[in-house]
């Protein structure tokens, strides 16, 4: 039996005109113990997702199971194994750390003491500044602070809501390691992130976009699966490269990535690496790189977006 299934699952806000299509009916399951990613832009549906599936909300139609519980009927007893880590902190700002934490544990009939074991590892980091209030920490102990009272009562599944954004590099990094100690725990985890290097540290991924599942895989099968040829092109100010690349007519997409520009090609068609340099050449551009290229995650969420646009 999975963890969590998740069963055509559809919610709408609003009515009449103002109706916006939030989850457009998502099916999915995770297994016990997995890191399971909801991968996506701000208004994929993320979100409206996790807030179903911890109860907040009620769906429009479909179904979920969280450990063999139904989400609607037996709401009460899936609030007592999961905890969830919202994108915002809705801590208490005022409470010192300790404050926080017992708090937290005492909604669950519960103590630091008794869940010491789980919350050990991440305890010890925020254990200095268990007189400070909430609100004076730093981005990174914020979010440690907020895991730790999600784990407060030990729970079977963990629902973390974009947990690592505005957060910076060295805080982020940290925290994936923290959560993949806690799988060896047997957590099961739904991580909903926009970050797409994130993904990669998922088990397996739902790509979304506008409240549908794109593609459901390991991070490695999906960009396996990637259909096309694919360039990592450099020749200059990247603007500027990807404008001339919009007239070359061999390319299937083109978009900016970082210093570089990415163009993808038809995988059957007789294509050589050498045009596109000759291209740009004729293009008057100097200093010109293209190099073939392993698809990424990323490259993969593009190239299912432009199927779904055409």
């Amino acid at each position: 039996m999975k963890s969590i299934t998740v069963n055509n699952l559809v919610k709408t806000y609003g009515k009449g005109k103002e109706k916006i299509l939030a989850v457009d009916d998502v099916s999915f399951g995770v297994d016990h113990g997995e890191i399971f990613g909801l991968i996506g832009p701000d208004g994929a549906g993320k979100t409206s997702i996790f807030r179903m599936l911890t109860t907040l909300l009620l769906p429009n139609s479909g179904s979920a199971t969280i450990e063999d519980f139904d989400m609607v009927k037996d709401y009460k007893k899936i609030r007592n194994i999961l905890g969830y880590m919202p994108g915002k902190f809705s801590l208490y700002q005022d409470l010192t750390v300790e404050e926080n934490l017992k708090f937290f544990a005492s909604v669950f009939n519960s103590t630091i003491e008794e869940n010491y074991g789980l919350i050990k590892d991440i305890y010890i980091q925020i254990e200095p500044f268990k007189t400070r209030r909430a609100g004076q920490l730093s981005g990174g102990m914020k979010q440690k602070l907020a895991l730790c009272c999600a784990l407060i009562h030990k729970p079977k599944v963990l629902f973390l809501d974009e947990p690592t954004t505005g957060v910076d590099p060295v805080s982020r990094k940290e925290f994936w390691e923290m959560l993949k100690r806690l799988q060896t725990q047997g957590i099961t985890m739904v991580v909903a992130t926009p970050y797409m290097d994130e993904a990669s540290l998922c088990d397996r991924i739902a790509l979304m976009q506008n409240g549908k599942i794109l593609s459901i895989a390991t991070p490695e099968n999906i960009s396996n699966s990637y259909p096309d040829l694919l360039f990592e092109v450099k020749a200059g100010r990247t603007s500027e490269v990807l404008k001339a690349l919009e007239n070359f007519k061999q390319k299937k997409n083109a978009y900016a990535f970082g210093e570089f520009v990415h163009l993808s090609a038809d995988q059957n068609s007789k294509f050589e690496i050498g045009s596109i340099y000759q291209f740009l050449k004729n293009k008057g551009f100097e200093n010109i790189e293209v190099t073939a290229i392993k698809a990424n995650t990323e490259d993969s969420f593009i190239q299912l977006l432009s199927n779904e646009n055409h």
